[in-house]
């Protein structure tokens, strides 16, 4: 794994932040109180290749992978305009479909996704087994008359929902031998009949909306299975380990944009005819923050290219780490950015209160830092299970 950036990751890095400029926070700020996606930004970034920078160029992507597309997530957020479908739609819908849909599905999706036409949202949690997969009580049977699907269960915390063309529903399937439930993935288009969608009533402000869904026996055509209904769990988690991975470059370029703001005021803003960024109590926390961001990213950069070299086990203890550290250097940054502008980190011109809540999903989603931290106890430290 190369420590330094490559010429044209560096040029990607360059040419994504100054499409993120070009909006900027404001811009993004505006949408999300209109209660609307940054649509402009998504199709311009779409235009340009970097929504589908991940996926195969046979299928009208840019042929990179995973490493790239943290870069485009990570530029935008630097620059105040994070797009959290990004972690959906191309990096995890997109990533399983490329690896394990058929021929046809990846036809009718890829090239979609990678041009932004067409997005598509990721339903996993449910109300009764939030960290826990293995409980998903979402049910998928087979209509033995034709062949059909039929999906029953309920999902939470499902983000733009009501902007996806499709959501890609995790169930499960008795397996035939054992009885035994396994996880499945299911293409569910957004108005098939019996798919309803509640909108949860938040106190975050994003341009993405969260939902609930219901479905009550959807009926689906035998090809909305993605993949081979034997290899749902490897399926799952070549989903699961990106969206943490872009979830990490999410949190790092919220922390950054938050970090930046904070630093361009130190500089500037004098009292007792000194800029504060010159006395440490000022100073120093700043620093802590950026040093904090850069280890992040390391361990994002690793989990990516881990990722990206097929390496799915290493990537997976890699990206969780990523994630926690992530998580953890953002709510830390925003914090310490606020702290430092004083009253002005509460005002809608620097735009950083709003990232007050926002930094805290990094957090709490997609998986909570407990169960990050139970994963490397037992996972790499052979520590035994507390559950």
């Amino acid at each position: 794994m190369p420590l330094i950036e490559s010429e044209e990751h560096k040029a990607l890095r360059a040419a994504v932040s100054a499409l993120g400029h070009k909006y900027g926070r404001a811009y993004f700020t505006r949408t999300v109180e209109e209660g609307r996606p940054a649509t402009e930004l998504w199709s311009e970034a779409a235009k340009l290749g970097y929504l589908g920078v991940n996926l195969p160029e046979e299928h009208g992507g840019g042929g990179g992978g995973i490493a790239e597309l943290s870069i485009v997530l990570e530029e935008l957020g630097a620059a105040g305009c994070p797009l959290l479908l990004m972690v959906v739609s191309p990096a995890i819908c997109g990533t399983v479909i490329a690896r394990f849909g058929t021929e046809e599905q990846k036809r009718a999706w890829l090239p979609a996704l990678a041009d932004g036409t067409r997005v598509m949202a990721f339903g996993i949690t449910e109300p009764d087994a939030g960290s826990n997969s293995h409980r998903i009580t979402t049910t998928a049977r087979r209509d033995p008359a034709t062949g059909d699907w039929l999906l029953t269960g309920r999902k939470v915390f499902v983000s733009g929902v009501d902007i996806a063309d499709a959501t890609l529903i995790v169930g499960r399937t008795e397996d035939a031998r054992t009885g035994r439930l396994k996880p499945c993935l299911f293409i569910v288009p957004r108005d098939t009949p019996g798919f309803q969608r509640h909108k949860i009533d938040m106190e975050l402000s994003a341009a993405e909306k969260q939902f609930e869904l219901v479905l009550d026996d959807v009926r689906l055509p035998a090809d909305a299975l993605v993949g081979d209904e034997d290899a749902g769990l490897l399926q799952l988690f070549a989903g699961l380990n990106p969206e943490r991975i872009m979830t990490a470059a999410f949190a790092i370029g919220m922390g950054r944009f938050a970090l930046s703001r904070a630093a361009e005021y130190a500089r500037e803003r004098t009292v007792w005819k000194a800029p504060i960024g010159s006395h440490q109590a000022i100073a120093h926390p700043l620093a802590q923050a950026h040093i904090d961001l850069e280890l992040a990213r390391l361990m994002m950069q690793k989990a990516a290219h881990l990722y990206d070299a097929g390496d799915d086990v290493g990537a997976g203890e890699a990206a969780n780490m990523a994630k926690y550290a992530a998580g953890e250097a953002c709510v830390k940054a925003v914090d310490q950015a606020v702290h430092t502008l004083g009253g002005n980190g509460l005002t809608r011109e620097f735009g950083l209160a709003s990232l007050i809540t926002a930094a805290r999903v990094s957090r709490i989603a997609p998986v909570s830092r407990e169960m990050i931290l139970n994963y490397v106890s037992h996972q790499t430290l052979g520590l035994p299970k507390s559950y």
